[in-house]
């Protein structure tokens, strides 16, 4: 499929220190690792877990990917679904 025929959906991957295991708080904001911005899960998740990986010696270092395209338009899935 070219690429203009395929819908942009764009996911951020970051990660940081939590202050502990059992809450979502950065130890320090200043050190979020801003990964990068993706067009689309399946690019998302393999920069996320080359990421998570890299980090599996440090149990508070934890990566997340954001669904972007969830906050710029979030009645995009409810019209899907209609």
């Amino acid at each position: 499929m070219p690429e203009g025929d395929q819908k942009q959906l764009l996911h951020l991957v970051f990660g940081g220190e939590l202050k502990s295991l059992d809450a979502l708080e950065f130890r320090d904001l200043d050190k979020l690792d801003i990964v990068g911005i993706f067009p689309d899960y399946a690019s998302a998740h393999v920069a996320w877990k080359s990421k998570a990986q890299m980090s599996v010696d440090n149990a508070h270092m934890r990566y997340f990917i954001v669904h972007m395209h969830r906050m710029l338009d979030p009645g995009s899935e409810k019209k899907a679904g209609s």
